[in-house]
């Protein structure tokens, strides 16, 4: 049971991360925050993602790129331009590290009021920080199952672990996969982009992706009256405590 929640906490949290902060705030500008909420969110995301941390500067270039691009050539991760999953995974790895490394420039349009806090970049990049996040996973995992043999667990659990080092990647390569391969449409965006689930628990709202192409500063990314999208009433709450503030739409 033990292994079980922490799973799902890392889960639920990381993809948290995700979608509020570095999709919905440093790719969209959804709504705005004080220079302090912003390195707080950033050390959250920094805590929640571990091994597998994102930097928001990069992961925004490489999504406003999504949203211009969409399913042509010039999209860093669309399904329909790559051999199978792991191919469109490696090509996106790959365009990510050139912007968060400034191998590659961007386009002036995809830097615009992108959050940089370079020193936390470094830290959350780095092969020792990765490393440390995975050795603590592993020892999460190893004293639960083989020391204490606490209840409900099992060494297949072990099989887990290599999602929780990459469960960033692994979530956005769910969402840019599905979301533009299978479901339903709400709209014509003259893409591929598809609504799979109606209520998005698992993906916490991102993978109403016709919707968001539709919509790309609305931030409830459901539309229709059977829609559910779970971030949105948290995004709804930080407002109300002014932790954030919505932009006007």
């Amino acid at each position: 049971m033990v292994i079980i929640i922490f799973f799902l906490l890392h889960w639920y949290l990381s993809l948290f991360c995700q979608s509020f902060f570095l999709h919905r705030y440093a790719a969209h500008k959804m709504f705005t925050m004080t220079r302090n909420w912003e390195r707080f969110f950033y050390m959250f995301t920094y805590a929640c993602q571990g091994s597998s941390y994102l930097s928001p500067r990069a992961y925004a270039i490489l999504h406003r790129m999504h949203h211009a691009y969409s399913d042509t050539e010039k999209d860093p991760h669309s399904p329909h331009h790559a051999k199978n999953l792991f191919d469109m995974m490696w090509k996106t790895k790959n365009i990510y590290n050139a912007y968060l490394h400034e191998k590659d420039k961007a386009e002036p349009r995809f830097l615009k009021n992108v959050p940089d806090w370079k020193k936390m970049d470094r830290v959350g990049g780095s092969y020792v920080s990765r490393i440390l996040w995975g050795t603590l996973y592993v020892a999460i995992y190893f004293f639960s199952i083989t020391v204490f043999e606490l209840p409900y667990t099992h060494w297949a659990m072990y099989f887990l672990l290599p999602i929780h080092f990459l469960m960033g990647p692994i979530h956005g390569a769910i969402v840019n996969w599905s979301g533009h391969k299978y479901g339903y449409s709400n709209f014509d965006n003259k893409d591929k982009s598809r609504n799979s689930l109606i209520l998005d628990i698992l993906m916490l709202g991102e993978l109403f992706q016709n919707n968001h192409h539709k919509l790309p500063s609305r931030p409830n990314f459901a539309v229709k009256w059977f829609e559910f999208d779970p971030t949105y009433p948290v995004v709804r709450i930080l407002h109300v405590f002014r932790i954030i503030r919505l932009q006007k739409a």
